[in-house]
């Protein structure tokens, strides 16, 4: 189960090595030790340097503006950043980069990637994804937002719901109700609209953690042009399925790095306010760690696949139920060893709301409580808890599904 990077590969590992060391900050401790209005001015301006050095979307081909590397060497090179704590883009490319490019590299025309895809990498466009609705979020299929086409132009009328960061985003894209008479997972087209125009309204939502990275969508006569439908029209679904499926082995080796960065800082913290003497506070600590080495060899185990050139498949709903529910124990047990100073919290909030806070983060009581606050939304986002445990049953176990 545990890949073999041969030696030819350490190589290209010095290489990234030396790159981060000249192009980091003198003294980069990580992103989380950065003051917390610093951060987005650098991540803009490392997002840059990454884009001119063609390490923006590492794997994908040169001619497209990728970095023409191999998958061996684009997950070198997500291990190498994840340890020095550097990000690997910018806070909106898990849309721009993760999703919609590597669809748009699946599904597009090659008018449509020769739009699109150098503007997403370059930022000119920022993208959002309008999936979830408010009667439509575990059952997607059953999605009411229509999408008709009149004449050079498809009229869109609805509401998506959850959209992260569509408060930023200039560009979504859309799943709308295209028949109204096919079966439901049929008459859905996959279509990329311009949010900057008359009939799109964007309301954020406040969030417990006090962020608003979440929002509602609202569609009135909204537009875009015939063309802009990725896949067939009526046949978006498909085009959806490959979008949720990216499972990049990158992240099945950054994520139980980004964990055991986490939980070691919380042992220290432990450790200095005297709450790893209790013996209770002891063994909770001990069974975070058994589930953080289980999260390490569950990414081997898909990093291994992905090497070899299988895609993960249904096998990636194990590691996301694993680390969502792992992440809300491990963030209560960080509020109780943290006392009550939880209660008032103080110091630098979270620079991250999705998973850990960045790695260099100080052990200040705002940033452990406010990354409890995100834990919270783990097992809703990329899909619930109930939805992974559906997949495993049916896809996995073979179990029967569940009546409708």
């Amino acid at each position: 189960m545990t890949p073999e990077f041969p030696p030819s590969t350490d190589a290209f590992r010095s290489d990234v090595r030396a790159f981060l060391a000249r192009e980091l900050p003198e003294g980069w401790k990580g992103l989380g030790a950065m003051p917390s209005a610093e951060v987005a001015a650098f991540v803009d301006q490392w997002r840059k340097t990454l884009y001119e050095a063609g390490l923006l979307a590492p794997s994908w081909p040169k001619e497209l503006g990728g970095g023409g590397l191999s998958h061996l060497e684009s997950v070198i090179l997500a291990e190498e950043f994840a340890r020095a704590g550097a990000p690997t883009g910018g806070s909106n490319d898990v849309f721009n980069i993760g999703m919609i490019g590597n669809t748009l590299l699946a599904w597009g025309t090659p008018e449509q990637q020769a739009h699109y895809v150098p503007r997403l990498l370059s930022g000119e466009h920022v993208w959002c994804q309008g999936f979830s609705e408010p009667n439509a979020g575990s059952d997607l299929a059953g999605l009411a937002c229509k999408g008709i086409l009149d004449g050079d132009e498809w009229i869109i009328n609805g509401q998506k719901i959850w959209t992260t960061y569509g408060h930023l985003a200039n560009h979504i894209f859309l799943l709308v109700r295209s028949d109204p008479t096919a079966p439901r997972h049929k008459g859905i087209t996959f279509l990329l609209v311009p949010m900057n125009q008359p009939g799109v309204e964007v309301r954020p939502i406040r969030m417990m953690s006090g962020d608003s990275e979440f929002n509602e969508v609202f569609f009135t006569d909204a537009r875009c042009p015939k063309g802009n439908v990725l896949g067939e029209i009526n046949g978006g679904w498909a085009v959806a399925m490959t979008l949720l499926g990216f499972e990049r082995g990158e992240a099945a080796a950054v994520v139980p790095i980004r964990f055991r960065e986490e939980l070691d800082r919380l042992m220290r913290l432990a450790k200095a306010n005297g709450a790893a003497q209790d013996p209770i506070i002891a063994d909770r600590l001990a069974r975070c760690y058994a589930q953080v080495e289980i999260m390490r060899f569950l990414g081997l185990r898909t990093l291994t696949s992905y090497l070899s050139g299988k895609e993960p498949g249904p096998n990636a709903a194990i590691t996301k139920l694993y680390w969502s529910e792992y992440h809300q124990v491990l963030t209560e047990l960080a509020v109780d060893i943290l006392g009550a100073a939880a209660l008032a919290p103080e110091g630098r909030w979270p620079s991250n709301s999705i998973q850990t806070d960045d790695p260099g983060a100080p052990d200040d009581s705002a940033s452990w409580v406010g990354t409890m606050y995100a834990a919270r939304g783990g097992t809703i986002y990329a899909g619930t808890s109930q939805v992974q445990r559906g997949i495993i049953g049916e896809r996995i176990l073979g179990l029967p599904k569940e009546p409708s």
